[in-house]
């Protein structure tokens, strides 16, 4: 009698797209050794996401939101357009519920933070991939808990908007904020994210349209 063979399942394919590289470092070393996906690319920025996808795409896609070239949850409703059978996971640090709405209304597939913890990052990837949305345990409890908190601001955040709408420059918010310039950068940033704005108009167009000031 001849002796049948269970053949393991084919490894899922996963891209990273991180501006840290320790962090792409580290998620493809935990990736490798799950035994159930492999990295087939990183990228480390926006542009090198879209080439890395123009010459090979994923099952699943880790992206990140804070890129330095773009809005990860803009590129998020782009790659879903051009690519409809990728499952994009979102992989970012921020927490909040208006940042978590937006990017599954771009079309992402599950959403991650970058503190959860190494099973989870895992089971997110293998949800994702099974046609299943996936959120960590944190983002799962925003949506649950703040449902009537479609936003919230820092009172630095709230103070930088401020003197945003007054017309200071990011060396005079600096100065005006007795913080370094490349705090500012970051502190703009989230708000950019925050209020899924583009450029200084229409942030202060959003910021008004949800009566932020």
């Amino acid at each position: 009698m001849a002796q049948t063979t269970t053949l393991n399942p084919p490894l899922i394919r996963v891209a990273l797209v991180d501006d840290h590289k320790v962090i792409t470092d580290g998620l493809s070393r935990l990736i490798e050794e799950s035994g159930t996906a492999s990295v087939i690319g990183k990228a480390y920025s926006a542009a090198g996401c879209r080439q890395l996808l123009e010459d090979e795409q994923p099952d699943v896609l880790m992206l990140d939101i804070g890129l330095p070239d773009d809005n990860g949850i803009n590129l998020c409703s782009i790659i879903k357009k051009l690519y409809p059978q990728m499952k994009v996971l979102m992989l970012t640090s921020y927490s909040e519920l208006s940042t978590i709405k937006r990017a599954l209304d771009a079309g992402a597939d599950g959403y991650v933070l970058k503190n959860s913890m190494p099973e989870e990052l895992l089971e997110g990837i293998r949800t994702v991939m099974a046609d299943a949305q996936f959120l960590c345990e944190e983002a799962g409890m925003a949506l649950k808990d703040n449902e009537k908190n479609s936003m919230e601001l820092t009172r630095r955040e709230v103070e930088l908007l401020q003197l945003i709408m007054e017309g200071y420059t990011m060396p005079e918010l600096a100065d005006k904020m007795c913080l370094g310039y490349q705090t500012i950068r970051s502190y703009r940033k989230n708000l950019n994210i925050k209020l899924g704005a583009h450029n200084t108009a229409q942030l202060i167009q959003n910021a008004k349209a949800m009566k932020l000031i």
